[in-house]
């Protein structure tokens, strides 16, 4: 992998990580399309502690308030009531499923999931049930003729058979092409929780996770063809990238619904198919040599 490769795969890390049409799967059709060899689970994984970094410094005060209360309510039990100490341990709870399946599905992530035909399929399924929990939550929020708008569920509202499932949601984002924040603001929508307690808690969630599988893939940093230098590059390039599109993402979903990015993943999925079903994309495209 040369700088301009890395540079470019870093903006693509940072500018999809946050939004709900996956990070993993736009890295692996960079690279198909661009006839570059695939940059590999170990490359994506190293390149989201950047946009992780991004995210624990824009969520900063809530992180820090999240940490001090749930370490406090350690030796306090009259702490363990405050909502910023259960945030803590529903975060913990939540990260189970992901870190469960992604050391039993380890091969699977690094082998047969980046088949070209499973990330279409998966681009379009979960774009089709991101549009429905999107609606169900428009009708919530606007209500009808014959129906009155119902109030949606916040962050004080999560306990811990929630939390336990947007961990199952997030799981699913061990195949390319689910997408982390799709996954589980679709949980978090279908769970009846507003757009943006949704996404926050999604973000939150995701610490634990891509940290520890950034970490875990460090020791296959530098092998193959894909170099520490450019690695590095790019998980700076994605931290910068993904700083910026978390602020915008968050004033978007404030008032603007999920519809554009549901659009964007089925075209995108059924793009990738003709492609695959023409010949121009081998389903393992720049695999063999990544």
């Amino acid at each position: 992998m040369n700088w301009f490769e890395s540079f470019v795969l870093g903006l693509v890390q940072g500018l999809t990580e946050f939004l709900p049409i996956s990070s993993s799967a736009h890295l692996r059709l960079t690279a198909a399309f661009a006839g570059w060899q695939d940059p590999g689970a170990a490359f994506t994984a190293i390149t989201q502690i950047g946009t992780e970094a991004a995210v624990i410094i824009y969520f900063r005060k809530d992180i820090g308030r999240i940490i001090s209360m749930w370490a406090r309510s350690l030796f306090d039990r009259e702490l363990r009531h405050d909502h910023d100490a259960q945030m803590g341990w529903l975060v913990i709870v939540g990260s189970l499923p992901i870190g469960v399946l992604g050391i039993t599905l380890k091969d699977a992530i690094e082998g047969p999931f980046r088949d070209l035909r499973l990330i279409a399929t998966t681009l379009i399924v979960m774009g089709v049930v991101l549009g429905i929990a999107d609606r169900l939550a428009a009708r919530d929020e606007k209500g009808g003729r014959h129906r009155a708008a119902k109030q949606r569920k916040t962050l004080t509202d999560l306990d811990v058979k929630d939390g336990l499932l947007y961990g199952v949601c997030q799981a699913m984002a061990l195949i390319p092409g689910v997408s982390r924040s799709g996954a589980t603001i679709s949980g978090g929508l279908f769970m009846g929780y507003t757009r943006e307690s949704a996404a926050r808690y999604s973000f939150l969630l995701a610490i634990p996770a891509v940290l520890a599988s950034g970490v875990y893939e460090l020791k296959d940093a530098g092998q193959g063809h894909v170099a520490w230098g450019p690695t590095v590059f790019a998980t700076i390039v994605a931290f910068v990238v993904g700083y910026a599109v978390i602020a915008w993402f968050m004033r978007f979903i404030s008032h603007k619904s999920f519809m554009p990015f549901v659009i964007y993943r089925i075209l995108l999925g059924i793009v990738l198919f003709a492609l695959v079903a023409a010949g121009v994309l081998a389903p393992h495209a720049g695999e063999a040599a990544g």
